[in-house]
C-alpha cells in the first residue's frame, strides 16, 4: 500500500488529538485537523459536529485516509453517546465508502473490553486483542460499535481500518494502573503511523500501550503492524509507588481492565466535548 499522505484527523483538539497534531508531520503526513470547537493557532482547521452527515462527508473528501478520534471521551448518557459516537462513527465510515477512502484509523479503548478480567499478579499471561468484547460504559459500548462498523466497512466496501485500544495516552503515567496502560505521546505516533502504513489491515484490532514492564496486554499484533513502541512506564514506578503504594488486589483498578469505569454511572446530558484521552 501507497502510504497516505492527506490526513482527516478528528477530534483533533483533545488531549491525544495534539499529540498526533504534533507527531504525525514527521512522518510526512498532511494534516487536515477538525474538531467540534475552533482550533486554537490552527485558523485552517475545520470546525463541524460528526453528528452532521453532510458536513462530515464534505470534510472526508479528498483525504487519502482518516483518523477518527471525535466524540465524547468519558461516560455520558446513552442519548449523548448516541449521536457522538455511533450516529457520528456511522456517519464517518459512510463517508468515508463515498468518497473512497480506503484507510481508517479508529480510537477504540480499553474500555471496550473493560470487564475482561486482569491476570493474576506474576503468571506471566497477557490479554490479547482477540478477546471478546466486554464493554464496561456506554462509551465502551460505543467503541465495540465503532469496531465492529470498521469490520463491516472492510468486509463488505473495502474500507481498511486499525481499531486501536488505548489504554492511556498521557504525557507520563500519573497512577499506578497508568504502569500497565500507559501509551506515550509518541509511542502514540508511532502506533498510528503504522496503522496507516501497513498493508492489507482488512480490520485488524490492536492493543495500545507502550513496552511497559507491568504490561497486562500482548502487543504482537500491533508489532506485526510495524509498531515499534520505545517508551516504557516502569521509568515513573519509582516515584507512583512511593506515593500510592502498590494497588490492594481486591482493588478494582487490579481486578478489571477498565478499573474505575466499570463502576461508573452515566453523568447527567451534556454537548459532545472533543475527544481528550480515551482510556482513563
Amino acid at each position: 500500500m501507497t502510504q497516505p499522505r492527506t490526513i482527516l484527523l478528528t477530534g483533533a483538539a483533545g488531549g491525544v488529538g495534539t499529540f498526533l497534531r504534533q507527531s504525525l508531520p514527521g512522518y510526512g503526513y498532511r494534516l487536515r485537523p477538525a474538531d467540534l470547537r475552533p482550533l486554537k493557532g490552527e485558523p485552517d482547521a475545520l470546525v463541524f459536529d460528526v453528528r452532521d452527515a453532510e458536513a462530515v462527508r464534505a470534510a472526508v473528501r479528498g483525504v487519502d485516509a482518516i483518523v477518527h478520534l471525535g466524540g465524547i471521551a468519558l461516560e455520558d448518557t446513552f442519548e449523548a453517546i448516541l449521536g457522538a459516537n455511533i450516529q457520528g462513527c456511522h456517519n464517518l465510515y459512510e463517508a468515508a465508502r463515498r468518497e473512497g477512502v480506503r484507510r481508517i484509523v479508529f480510537a477504540s479503548s480499553n474500555h471496550a473490553v473493560g470487564f475482561v478480567p486482569l491476570p493474576e499478579a506474576g503468571s506471566g499471561r497477557l490479554i490479547g486483542s482477540d478477546i471478546p468484547t466486554r464493554p464496561d460504559t456506554y462509551y465502551g459500548l460505543s467503541k465495540v460499535f465503532g469496531e465492529g462498523l470498521a469490520s463491516l466497512y472492510a468486509d463488505k466496501y473495502g474500507v481498511q481500518s486499525v481499531s486501536i485500544r488505548i489504554g492511556s495516552c498521557y504525557p507520563a503515567p500519573t497512577t499506578v494502573r497508568m504502569l500497565s496502560t500507559w501509551l506515550s505521546p509518541a509511542d502514540c505516533g508511532r502506533l498510528v503511523h503504522a496503522a496507516l502504513s501497513a498493508p492489507d489491515v482488512g480490520h485488524t484490532v490492536v492493543n495500545g500501550i507502550s513496552a511497559n514492564t507491568r504490561a497486562w496486554w500482548d502487543l504482537s499484533t500491533a508489532r506485526a503492524l510495524g509498531y515499534v513502541p520505545q517508551d516504557n512506564a516502569e521509568a515513573y514506578a519509582e516515584a507512583l509507588l512511593a506515593a500510592h503504594g502498590e494497588l490492594p488486589p481486591d482493588h478494582v483498578d487490579a481486578r478489571l481492565i477498565g478499573g474505575y469505569f466499570t463502576e461508573l454511572e452515566p453523568e447527567p446530558e451534556r454537548e459532545p466535548a472533543p475527544e481528550l484521552a480515551p482510556g482513563e
